[in-house]
């Protein structure tokens, strides 16, 4: 019997199995944070004299239990149950009778769900803080690394400047502070409690919102009990949002790699135990782990439509389409994760080549740089560019490939240290250590 459910009634199977939907499979993502979120819920009620000491000693003991199978992997779902808090409510009432029931008093499962979401996705965020913050460090390792090494510089896809591993593995690692200030942001509207916002319209009871909002070590709560469940979908959306800009940038850096990799190019290389090869073609070193990175992170950059279009034009208050953003948001989730993780083995891999620019047919890459010698010499520039764009055309222009590039982020000053204390800043507004 669902928990919603009144006597004498019974539920088309069809209708149940249609509005449960997947949630019994993404719920189980969620259980440890439900029962964090009961624990401090009874821990309220007792305070308020909602609960006898007694009872509440006897649920929070029987929520420890669960905890513990949870954390050892002995927890699943039962097939009665339609979400993870039907499956706690049960199973107290199981082992404890009477008592068992009372563990949602001042609770609606409208609030106990946004409470798990917000748990959950505070979690997680952390996880990807934590995974790119590594990322960073190994490209800027890898920036000093090589950062005597050059390589050609494209814009429009065609020969440009020169340019340089180092200013190559660098961007990248600043474009991940970027990322890095909204995730920021997507903490922060996480990071709020909505538990005791009830259905949507508070409680007749005298709860203490402040006492469950410390108890669960959230910033803040989010006071406006109708905001509390207007924040449904909107926290997915932000959360989704930052996510979308790091996958971005692995995207972008794996179409770098897939296209450095290539045989005409000759950039990089990787080990071939970190390739694949093909079924017909024994010469081929496939780059296919960057190019499912930059798949699935293209998909990650469509989850953040995919929540608006599912919560556009809802009015204030819950509404059942809520219940979708889990089987939008949570796979993509895992999906960064290991994208995340396995960029760091495959860079930690890579082999980058030397001397590249010694190829005559990087020679024009030197224009600009003889444009810069002849203003040096006092030749107006619009002079100069004639001047070298002439020796272009009838094939005279020669370079000797010395490059002496000194300001703020060029070859020669890649600012590595001012690129890790701005990332240093950006993590400081976690306000987490």
């Amino acid at each position: 019997m669902n928990i919603w459910q009144k006597e004498h009634t019974t539920l088309s199977g069809a209708v149940k199995n249609f509005t449960v939907g997947r949630d019994r499979e993404f719920d189980i993502l969620l259980a440890w944070y439900d029962v964090q979120g009961s624990i401090a819920h009874i821990t309220m009620l007792e305070s308020v004299g909602l609960l006898p000491a007694h009872e509440y000693q006897l649920l929070k003991a029987e929520l420890e239990k669960i905890l513990q199978d949870i954390a050892s992997g002995n927890f699943t779902m039962m097939d009665e149950a339609e979400d993870i808090h039907s499956q706690i409510e049960f199973m107290l009432t199981a082992r404890l009778g009477e008592a068992g029931k009372k563990i949602h008093s001042g609770r609606s499962r409208n609030d106990q769900v946004a409470v798990d979401i917000k748990l959950y996705l505070r979690h997680e965020i952390q996880q990807i803080k934590e995974s790119v913050l590594a990322l960073f460090d190994q490209l800027l390792q890898l920036s000093e690394q090589h950062k005597d090494k050059l390589l050609p510089g494209y814009t429009h896809f065609q020969l440009a400047m020169p340019s340089s591993f180092g200013l190559w593995f660098g961007a990248y690692a600043e474009s991940l502070i970027d990322d890095m200030n909204l995730l920021v942001a997507a903490w922060k509207i996480t990071d709020k409690n909505p538990l005791g916002s009830g259905a949507g319209y508070g409680s007749s009871f005298p709860l203490n919102r402040a006492m469950t909002t410390q108890l669960l070590n959230f910033s803040e709560m989010h006071y406006n009990s109708v905001y509390a469940q207007m924040s449904r979908g909107k926290t997915e959306r932000f959360v989704a949002m930052a996510m979308s800009s790091i996958a971005a940038t692995l995207s972008r850096f794996s179409t770098d790699v897939c296209i450095y990799i290539n045989q005409n190019f000759g950039f990089i290389s990787f080990p071939d135990s970190l390739t694949t090869g093909s079924s017909i073609m024994p010469h081929k070193k496939n780059p296919d782990v960057f190019e499912l990175v930059r798949a699935r992170c293209n998909r990650i950059q469509a989850v953040p439509n995919e929540l608006t279009l599912l919560t556009s034009n809802l009015p204030s208050g819950y509404h059942r389409d809520l219940q979708l953003t889990k089987e939008i948001l949570f796979p993509a989730i895992e999906d960064l994760k290991s994208c995340l993780q396995i960029t760091m083995l495959m860079l930690s891999n890579i082999v980058v080549k030397d001397h590249l620019l010694e190829n005559p047919q990087y020679k024009y890459l030197f224009t600009v740089e003889r444009i810069n010698e002849l203003v040096n010499e006092h030749i107006p520039f619009r002079n100069a560019y004639q001047q070298v764009s002439s020796e272009v055309e009838n094939g005279t222009f020669n370079y000797s490939g010395h490059l002496h590039h000194t300001h703020e982020g060029s070859i020669g000053n890649l600012c590595t240290e001012q690129i890790r204390n701005m990332m240093g800043i950006a993590v400081i507004g976690f306000g987490i250590v």
